[in-house]
């Protein structure tokens, strides 16, 4: 439900721009749109409470710091303390650890080894912050080059990567083979001039034939294909 197949969505914002995005996030229909809210919602609730649970392992291990001593010198200090500090931030957490869930997540940690509760804390973070969708874009600009934008990592967290190829770069634009396992897989690549190694667009997706074939006529019409029209009028 949360997820389907690779496909093709074309968006056009101008008549010499064209945006080719292969997702695989189905089509945003209300209920899904509400329903993917409330799983955000639900993952962010469920990362701050085993994030507190970390906290309340820390303070209870014999590595955390002890409290800083309440003198005037110091509630000076902490009162003049910038909004976004860990001062402030370690003020919160344990402010937060004086309510009924603080003191709940201190009897769970106080209960169970430490051992057991880091890396398990640490293991759902991570399940809690892979992506849900994943989704590749290629952005063509006629006269300007092409712009390729693929995610980063699993989770989202990662940063992706942006690459702009100018027009004059583009030696050309090719579907190609290769062996994947035992299939074989087709992907998209530019070549660009001066590079020996070619660019693929969709790397992570690898989409099926029928849509890399359609983006290549779609980058092809829109690079090309209006270059070779325009040097014929002139030459009319």
């Amino acid at each position: 439900m949360l997820t389907t197949k690779p496909y093709l969505r074309i968006r056009r914002p101008s008549p010499t721009t064209a945006e080719f995005i292969v997702s695989t996030r189905p089509p945003l229909t209300p209920p899904l749109r509400i329903f993917l809210y409330l799983v955000y919602l639900i993952r962010l609730i469920a990362g701050l409470e085993i994030l507190l649970l970390l906290y309340s392992t820390w303070t209870l291990s014999p590595y955390s710091q002890s409290p800083p001593p309440t003198n005037r010198s110091s509630t000076i200090a902490t009162a003049s303390a910038p909004l976004l500090s860990l001062a402030t931030l370690h003020d919160l957490l344990r402010a937060v650890q004086t309510t009924a869930l603080g003191r709940l997540n201190t009897r769970v940690a106080a209960a169970a080894p430490a051992w057991v509760l880091a890396p398990g804390g640490l293991a759902a973070l991570y399940l809690l912050l892979l992506r849900i969708h994943t989704e590749e874009r290629l952005l063509v600009l006629r006269g300007l080059g092409i712009q390729t934008t693929t995610p980063g990592g699993a989770t989202v967290l990662a940063r992706g990567t942006t690459r702009f190829i100018p027009t004059g770069k583009i030696r050309d634009v090719l579907i190609n083979e290769a062996f994947r396992g035992f299939e074989v897989r087709h992907y998209l690549v530019v070549v660009v001039e001066g590079e020996d190694d070619v660019v693929v667009v969709f790397p992570r997706l690898l989409p099926r034939p029928r849509i890399l074939e359609k983006v290549w006529r779609g980058v092809r019409r829109c690079l090309f294909e209006y270059e070779g029209k325009a040097g014929m009028n002139g030459e009319g």
